[in-house]
């Protein structure tokens, strides 16, 4: 199945938490159900988290008991800031979120019944999924012209069909080189503190039949110094008008590493990913998380009781380290606003 679904007037999803040890498939019934599997990370990846969140606002409308526009408007907006206070980081979950709230305005405006209302809610949410699988093909295709046969990529995190509903972003771009016939291999990094890289992305990887490499967070500088890897390509969960990038923890650092290993640092995101309202990264806010994700691996601890945690779940990648991003319009190069600004109209 896809990582989320709609079936039978439910929400069904893989449980990520589960993986690689088991694949389960868990279903919500409530937008409140929704929101917890976000921040719970149930679900998680930017763009599969708007899809969720537009799936989470069908939820809502369908379960609506109003009467009148007024009503359901304010129930609405009561389900919106449930969902959007779920994770502070990804812009996509914002702006699926808007995209249904500005849907409702204009189709009240024209004072359509309610029923038909709740089911043009679904379909734009049904809509939005769909999408998110064509832009992700749109930009491995875009993305794999990077990649040369035989070159070895490092990816952190896990941006592949798990973050998204279908193939994936910086995964994608992989996935489709792979498919182009392409002999690549991979190496993937850890992901430390919740091992999304080696959970999940080795998971994928093994289910495509793509050569791969695990290896520790603190390996990549190595690697990189023994001309062992040809580019790196990452995610994003925001980027600004500027082309900083917020991607998980632990991005910054290995762009840091490209760059003094003369290795081209790529990021993979669709355009919704990018916030036009920021001029630059520093306005991003940063999700800290539970100290537990770094105090216990797997529900293990690790370290002692009561130790000091600061557990950001992102980074920030200023621009001057990101050698350009691919979108599903085109690939981005800098100047990063001028170029934003141009793929955008």
């Amino acid at each position: 199945m896809r990582t989320i679904e709609w079936k039978e007037g439910k929400v069904f999803l893989i449980d990520q938490r589960k993986l690689p040890l088991k694949c389960e498939v868990i279903n919500c019934s409530t937008y409140q159900e929704v929101a917890e599997a976000i921040k719970k990370m149930k679900i998680r990846g930017a763009p599969a988290i708007g899809v969720a969140a537009a799936f989470g606002m069908a939820l809502a409308a369908y379960s609506s008991k109003a009467k009148n526009h007024e009503k359901f408007t304010h129930d609405m907006e009561e389900a919106k800031d449930c969902l959007a206070c779920t994770r502070p980081t990804a812009v996509n979950l914002f702006w699926a979120l808007d995209r249904i709230m500005k849907l409702i305005t204009a189709v009240i405006k024209r004072d359509i019944e309610l029923l038909k209302l709740k089911d043009l809610i679904f379909q734009e949410a049904k809509n939005i999924e769909q999408e998110d699988v064509e832009i992700n093909k749109n930009m491995g295709r875009y993305g794999s012209s990077l990649i040369k046969d035989g070159d070895s990529i490092l990816t952190h995190c896990n941006a592949g069909a798990l973050a998204t509903v279908d193939h994936g972003t910086a995964l994608g771009v992989i996935r489709t080189a792979f498919e182009e016939g392409k002999k690549i291999h991979v190496y993937v990094d850890e992901t430390r503190p919740v091992l999304q890289g080696a959970r999940l992305t080795t998971w994928e990887l093994m289910q495509d039949k793509i050569p791969f490499t695990l290896i520790t967070d603190n390996m990549a500088g190595f690697l990189m110094s023994k001309n062992k890897v040809n580019l790196v390509i990452v995610g994003a969960d925001r980027i600004a008008l500027n082309g900083d990038v917020v991607n998980k923890i632990g991005t910054y650092s290995l762009s840091v590493l490209a760059r003094e290993n003369a290795v081209p640092f790529y990021v993979a995101a669709p355009l919704s990913t990018i916030d036009t309202s920021l001029k630059s990264g520093q306005g991003i806010p940063i999700e800290e998380r539970d100290p537990k994700e770094v105090t216990h691996v797997l529900g293990k601890q690790i370290a002692p009781t009561g130790v000091k945690v600061f557990n950001p779940a992102f980074d920030l990648t200023p621009n001057r380290y990101v050698e350009a991003i691919i979108t599903e319009k085109g690939i981005i190069k800098k100047p990063y606003e001028k170029n934003i600004k141009k793929i955008l109209n």
